[in-house]
């Protein structure tokens, strides 16, 4: 009985106080069709399809958005893929590095109708790694895969916190 007595408070207090998720302000201000685009970097071509993916990824399962056509978005969202560097963390006994960290660097850039936010944002993923190993092209593929979600969800948040602000004024 208890139990549900808190579930309904709970209910009760998370509607009564006017609470939105995050989710919310940023769809406010992507809108629900979004036109992405990824500039094609000439020294490493297979990250910008990763970034693309993860990109559209990240729109759809934390947003629910479409990806639409230049012509019939609501806005649009530019990422340009800098570089990626891989910092040691961790070393074992012997001084090889068995823990890295990929630091993914991404510029941002959403346009809808009079409105420009320019951000660059560092996506960081740690991974092990075999003593005395190279990092492979999977483990590199699956790192700046995953630092370009994280950077990512870095710019949704952020433009989740400005459509907060814009609501609010």
């Amino acid at each position: 009985m208890k139990e549900k007595l808190v579930i309904i408070s709970l209910l009760f207090f998370l509607t009564a106080c006017g609470y939105k998720p995050a989710s919310h302000y940023t769809k406010k201000i992507l809108g629900q069709r979004i036109y992405t685009e990824v500039d094609v970097s000439l020294s490493d071509p297979e990250n910008s399809v990763l970034i693309k993916d993860a990109l559209h990824q990240a729109l759809y399962t934390r947003l629910k958005s479409d990806i639409s056509k230049k012509n019939n978005a609501d806005s649009t969202i530019k990422v340009f893929y800098k570089n990626i560097s891989f910092v040691p963390l961790q070393y074992d006994k012997n001084g090889y590095v068995v823990y890295y960290q990929a630091h993914t660097v991404l510029d941002f850039t959403f346009i809808k109708a009079d409105k420009k936010e320019h951000r660059s944002i560092i996506g960081r993923y740690e991974f092990p790694i075999r003593p005395s190993a190279i990092i492979s092209n999977d483990l590199r593929f699956k790192a700046i895969k995953q630092g370009s979600i994280k950077a990512l969800d870095e710019f949704i948040a952020y433009l989740s916190a400005k459509g907060l602000v814009e609501d609010a004024e």
